[in-house]
């Protein structure tokens, strides 16, 4: 082994080699709550992680295609007093003069957005070996009928994950994805139908419309479970039950996998409080599945 490392290399400080200049960046953001716009920036720094102690403002604006404006916000973000104070930090962390290539600057990224989705998901099971929190959210929803349930913007997918599901074991799921001012008249409506419970998956940016829905749903007597990303979130203080999974912020948009499984996983403590039940809808849909010929396989 050579050693022609510079100070500040991987090689000279006993770090690992995935301790690169990008990884240094990407660990100095990981931490913060930054808007789609933010991590633009926050992208565009890591990929010209060299570089980066020396850029001013304006030049990093014209790298990530963003305004000199949005730069000091970012930097204000992430707890410093302006982009300078960002900057001053940046020399501090060492980082090689080598300049990373695109391969490596985007398994970086990837290969850290991925860790950090499993670090949710090891989080998820040590919260889950105590399962009487899931128990008691299925309670409050498993004989709601209709059941409601609600997300809007980035709550819309793994609301829509779970409703098709739970659909296959529940007689009557209503998904709510969609704001505006028939989003009451919705809520009305279900609770004229018998509707009890009410799932709200609230992953951030928490939508304004979406805490104006719940009080509505709890002004018309439905108890509400909430998945959320922390105990914090908005939604949490409108709740009945509250189940936390957090989401990952590595990319220019939060993955939700872990919501989304432990959106699976209270849909099966549902079921297993009527176990026959789910099962016999289960196999009537088996059946209706083959009569329709709806799979290949």
């Amino acid at each position: 082994m050579h050693d022609n490392t510079e100070p500040g290399d991987a090689a000279d400080t006993g770090a690992a080699p995935a301790e690169s200049a990008s990884s240094r960046l990407l660990a100095l953001f990981e931490e913060h709550r930054l808007t789609p716009t933010q991590r633009r920036i926050a992208h565009c720094l890591v990929r010209h992680a060299g570089e980066a102690p020396y850029l001013s403002s304006v030049e990093v604006a014209q790298l990530a295609g963003v305004s000199q404006p949005s730069v000091t916000r970012f930097a204000v973000a992430l707890g410093f007093d302006g982009y300078p104070a960002l900057r001053a930090r940046l020399r501090t962390l060492g980082l090689p003069v080598r300049t990373e290539t695109e391969a490596e600057v985007h398994r970086n990224e990837y290969v850290s957005a991925v860790h950090a989705e499993i670090a949710n998901l090891t989080r998820l099971a040590e919260q889950l070996a105590d399962p009487g929190p899931v128990a008691k959210a299925a309670a409050l929803l498993a004989d709601s009928r209709p059941l409601v349930v609600l997300g809007l913007r980035t709550g819309m997918a793994p609301a829509r994950g779970f409703g098709y599901f739970a659909a296959k074991v529940l007689p009557d799921v209503r998904v709510l994805d969609e704001g505006g001012s028939l989003l009451a008249d919705r809520l009305d409506q279900a609770r004229a139908a018998g509707a009890t419970g009410l799932l709200c998956f609230a992953m951030p940016r928490y939508p304004r419309e979406l805490t104006e829905a719940l009080r509505t749903a709890r002004e018309v007597g439905l108890r509400i479970v909430t998945i959320a990303d922390g105990p914090f979130a908005p939604a949490a203080a409108l709740s009945d039950a509250v189940l936390v999974a957090g989401v990952t912020g590595q990319l220019v948009f939060d993955t939700c996998g872990a919501p989304m499984l432990l959106g699976q996983v209270l849909l099966q403590a549902m079921c297993d409080i009527a176990p026959g039940r789910a099962q016999a809808r289960l196999e009537e849909f088996d059946r209706q599945a083959l009569e329709r010929g709806l799979f290949e396989a």
